[in-house]
């Protein structure tokens, strides 16, 4: 994921450098917000949605979901460095030549093909002055904000 995609005003961090995610997931801080990329290839296959439901080739890969985690992940990181709460949306960015359709959308994540992934958080207008996106690009681009995300994300169990 490119700036030049994005244009001015928007800040990119690679997630799997800084926070040890799946490969093509970036955090994209702008105008229009904060926002957790994933980018998954589906190359010439169809894609099929049905709300959080993802369907490529006969198989449902958790995708929504992993989405909506790398949110969680930035937002947690971001909100602690911040001392304020930081809303990270989630967004699935499909890049590939095949068709996308929706049988409706997964609820509180934006999908897109990632060539209109430029257009579709631009189009989420100005909600963020660029005092703040530099603000908090500088909290994403620090080490110490992510040295706690891997323990954040482990689930804790209760042993007898």
């Amino acid at each position: 994921l490119t700036i030049a995609a994005l244009g001015p005003g928007w800040e990119v961090v690679d997630l799997r450098e800084c926070a040890g995610t799946e490969p093509m997931t970036y955090l994209a801080i702008g105008p229009g917000g904060v926002f957790a990329v994933t980018v998954k290839d589906h190359g010439r296959a169809k894609v099929s949605f049905a709300g959080d439901v993802v369907q490529i080739d006969g198989r449902r890969p958790k995708y929504v979901q992993e989405a909506r985690e790398n949110a969680r992940l930035a937002a947690t990181a971001l909100s602690r460095v911040a001392g304020i709460s930081v809303p990270v949306m989630p967004v699935l960015a499909f890049a590939g030549s095949g068709v996308i359709t929706f049988y409706g959308m997964p609820k509180g994540c934006i999908v897109s093909a990632y060539q209109e992934l430029g257009r579709v958080l631009n189009s989420r207008g100005e909600r963020l002055a660029a005092k703040t996106v530099r603000k908090l690009y500088a909290y994403a681009d620090h080490p110490g904000t992510w040295v706690n995300a891997a323990f954040d994300r482990y689930e804790w169990s209760k042993s007898d």
